[in-house]
């Protein structure tokens, strides 16, 4: 297997069945992971803050860091390998309180408001999640089979999303 790195604000979409789409240190940031098992279309973005109006400069440098650029780019990304919408199997994970133990700022539950509001929008249902809680998170979407393993950043070992 080939390990794809999804960054900080970054975004991978592959056809290759030997590829495995990995992003570490999901704290407030969320991860989207779409797959389409016919196409064996696989995608994962994993994305900072939910507007791209709090900075239009960098969303035009880099649309990844906000939900609503980065979002639909992957979805995009995904059906120019040949993916399909009713296809798609779409998992997320992050949206914890890494930083801010007292909710003064919510990020976590903003991005994962933002994410949730846009695949509303778009008419499209999350299958699984894990998102909320304290702790930072790694998620791994191995693109032939579409099988999502996460990772707590401490304690047992990984489980299937």
């Amino acid at each position: 297997m080939t390990p794809l790195i999804v960054g900080v604000g970054d975004c991978r979409v592959s056809n290759d069945p030997e590829s495995v789409l990995v992003t570490y240190a999901l704290g407030s940031c969320v991860a989207l992971a779409i797959h389409d098992p016919v196409a064996r279309v696989g995608g994962l973005l994993h994305y900072l803050l939910p507007e791209s109006g709090l900075d239009p400069a960098k969303a035009r440098q880099n649309p990844f860091m906000f939900a609503d650029s980065g979002i639909p780019l992957l979805f995009r990304s995904a059906y120019q390998l040949g993916a399909e919408k009713r296809r798609l199997v779409v998992s997320a994970a992050g949206g914890a309180q890494i930083m801010d133990q007292q909710g003064v700022f919510n990020i976590g539950k903003r991005n994962y408001l933002a994410m949730r509001k846009i695949l509303w929008k778009a008419g499209v249902l999350l299958h699984a999640e894990d998102v909320g809680g304290l702790a930072s998170r790694t998620l791994r979407l191995e693109v032939a089979s579409g099988r999502l393993l996460l990772e707590p950043a401490s304690g047992p070992a990984g489980r299937s999303l």
